[in-house]
């Protein structure tokens, strides 16, 4: 069969047809802004020196792709971060968030596609002369006000709302992240706690045998009232930290309870095995830090910004689309009749089709406003992504000289504490010889029951520093637990 092809004119108007049905796009194109950090961590090589490592990056496994089940060695610890993960209440928001963005922009996808409803009207009126009443009935399919997406206004509002849900699940690993580095920090002080409170105890009962020796001293009239004074000043003090600690301990295991969402019991109560301490926790896996651009593919709350930058990116769109004609159309198709008894009868069967096409031409400068207030939001998404770029810098930056300058004082600091228990002993021994007055061995206790806290405060502070450094460079996230459960079982987007 032969085909008569068509003319040139024909084929560039259905061209056009296509094209003006397929709609155009309004949105300006995107072009991530450069990230304003450093090429590299700042005096990195520096600090590394100092704790005896090199200043290059480590070659192992990034922190992002190492799960907080192999981060972690502690088999307790790992037990407190599972059951927060199941029961914590902020990420419970988080997800539940991801389902509400979810929704919207389900909605928001619906709106390019007509909307069909059963309808069903009557209505009575007067005529024209008065003397009667005219009555109209009808039942159908009615399809109300569809938009005709010509200028892309539904499409920009859809990918704003698409940008918006993938910035809520960049969110929700954003609060496991912070999640388990938070039950991590806080488990590590309920152990200093429990480790400077058993220090506490053993220098107050020394304090009170030195008490004892100086108030039968006194009393034999072989030293004055000024040492059992001094004596019993320094058990206050001991008494005076040991309440301190036994309160911080507590605010501990509140915070604590808050994280896990459930009370600390059982198998989940925090303490210290009999002569043990922080320098017997399992060692942690060291991290490299990699440059500074990983952060921007890495940190979930980098990638969240920059969503947010798209849905602000995307909202410009829509509102330029606004200064263009909005055409849409209402039709309806069913049966009619003026008698309701004869609604459903063969004849009387009509439709409706009504397009109609509004040309802004005043408004009072609605649209100049609304395009300007997309703008702005655009800028200011711009400074917040910038700025969470810059805060991600700063935080590895601040746990990357943790890591360089912590194990040197945490070893200086031990070897003072070495040299003040030698020193106490020493001033014990010349003091029961007669040899030093008891303000030096009072001294020297204090001295040694300070270097000793400081020695637990010192490796409290290095391994929440490791903690920190990999939660800062991503890590954390990645799970087979509940949280992802919870996620993949919610009914994902449709195409």
């Amino acid at each position: 069969m032969n085909k008569t092809p068509l003319s040139p004119r024909f084929q560039l108007a259905a061209v056009a047809a296509a094209a003006l049905l397929a709609g155009c796009s309004m949105i300006p194109t995107y072009e991530r802004p450069a990230a304003p950090v450093a090429a590299d961590w700042p005096a990195l090589s520096a600090t590394a020196a100092l704790s005896g490592t090199s200043g290059t990056a480590n070659q192992g496994i990034a922190a992002a792709d190492i799960e907080w089940q192999s981060f972690f060695s502690d088999p307790r610890l790992r037990q407190l971060i599972d059951a927060s993960l199941r029961n914590n209440r902020d990420l419970r928001i988080a997800v539940l968030n991801i389902e509400q963005a979810r929704a919207q922009f389900q909605i928001r996808r619906a709106d390019q596609y007509p909307t069909v409803n059963a309808a069903a009207t009557g209505s009575r009126q007067p005529s024209s002369s008065g003397d009667s009443i005219t009555s109209t009935y009808t039942a159908g399919l009615a399809m109300t006000s569809y938009e005709f997406d010509f200028f892309g206004r539904v499409a920009s509002l859809k990918e704003a709302a698409l940008a918006q849900y993938l910035a809520t699940e960049e969110g929700r690993k954003t609060t496991q992240i912070s999640l388990v580095a938070a039950v991590a920090n806080t488990y590590l002080s309920l152990l200093a706690d429990e480790e400077l409170i058993a220090i506490t105890r053993q220098t107050l009962a020394t304090r009170e045998d030195s008490f004892r020796l100086s108030k039968l001293r006194f009393d034999n009239g072989v030293s004055s009232e000024l040492d059992v004074r001094q004596a019993e000043s320094l058990i206050e003090a001991a008494r005076v930290s040991l309440a301190q600690l036994i309160r911080q301990r507590a605010l501990d295991q509140n915070a604590l309870v808050l994280l896990l969402g459930q009370p600390a019991t059982g198998e989940l109560a925090v303490a210290l095995p009999a002569g043990k301490g922080l320098a017997d926790m399992p060692m942690m896996v060291d991290v490299p830090a990699g440059l500074p651009s990983d952060l921007l593919t890495r940190r979930p709350d980098v990638r969240q910004a920059e969503q947010l930058l798209l849905a602000s990116n995307a909202n410009i769109g829509a509102a330029r689309a606004a200064f263009f004609p909005k055409i849409s159309l209402t039709a309806s198709a069913g049966s009619a009749s003026s008698h309701l008894g004869d609604l459903f009868k063969s004849g009387s069967f009509g439709w409706t089709l009504a397009p109609q096409l509004l040309l802004p031409i005043f408004d009072a400068g609605r649209n100049r406003a609304g395009l300007d207030s997309a703008n702005a939001g655009r800028d200011i998404a711009v400074a917040q992504y910038e700025k969470s770029i810059q805060t991600a810098f700063r935080e590895v930056a601040d746990a990357l000289a943790g890591r360089a300058t912590l194990g040197e004082q945490l070893r200086a600091q031990q070897a003072q504490a070495n040299a003040e228990g030698v020193r106490f002993k020493l001033s014990d021994l010349r003091y029961q010889n007669g040899i030093a007055s008891q303000l030096d061995l009072l001294d020297a206790q204090r001295s040694l029951f300070t270097a000793q806290q400081a020695v637990v405060q010192t490796r409290l502070a290095q391994l929440q520093s490791q903690v920190t450094l990999y939660k800062v460079l991503g890590g954390g996230w990645k799970e087979p637990g509940a949280v992802a459960q919870a996620v993949n079982a919610a009914p994902s987007p449709k195409p």
